[in-house]
């Protein structure tokens, strides 16, 4: 289970992009998987929270669920409820919890779609994988941009005698063209 993270930034809510997210889409279990798709579509969202009556989640489906569950088994839309083809009990993250330690689980658990819940189990936002890549990959810039510079920094005299032995054999490759 992913712990709740130390250092301010790191958890899921302290992120500037957590307030700015669309509200997750949420639907009761005996919604129609039409109905459903319907909001999705006109949403243009990916899932459907499937949450009980205190807004509690107990279930996710996704377009990988309808085109699985529903279509390719040949079941009406218009009857089959969302309780018939979500994905039971899924992961739920707290809005304290670590944002990397989520991108390493949904990583190795190979699921893309992760909820995220406030300290009473109440729906806040839904996080992707893209999500997590987009929040992190400027963090990683960073750390990479510090890296390199910190690898110059520490082997400057070498970088100097190498640019000079660069300079002085351009030069000499000019000077000798010049004279031929």
């Amino acid at each position: 289970m992913p712990q709740t993270a130390e250092r301010a930034g790191n958890r899921l809510m302290d992120r500037p992009e957590y307030n700015s997210k669309q509200t997750p889409l949420t639907r009761a279990p005996d919604t129609t998987v039409f109905d459903a798709v319907g909001a999705m579509s006109e949403k243009n969202y990916g899932s459907v929270i499937v949450t009980d009556p205190a807004n509690k989640v107990i279930g996710v489906v996704t377009e990988r669920d309808v085109m699985n569950k529903l279509v390719g088994k040949g079941l009406d839309p218009k009857t089959t409820k969302l309780s018939d083809i979500m994905t039971e009990n899924p992961r739920l993250a707290k809005e304290t919890d670590d944002l990397v330690d989520w991108l390493r689980i949904m990583s190795n658990e190979r699921f893309r779609r992760l909820p995220v819940v406030d300290e009473n189990g109440h729906i806040k936002a839904v996080f992707t994988q893209g999500d997590f890549v987009s929040y992190t990959w400027p963090d990683l810039m960073y750390q990479m941009k510090s890296i390199a510079t910190a690898t110059v920094t520490k082997n400057w005299p070498f970088f100097l005698i190498g640019g000079g032995i660069a300079l002085y054999s351009i030069v000499m490759v000019v000077v000798i063209g010049m004279m031929n």
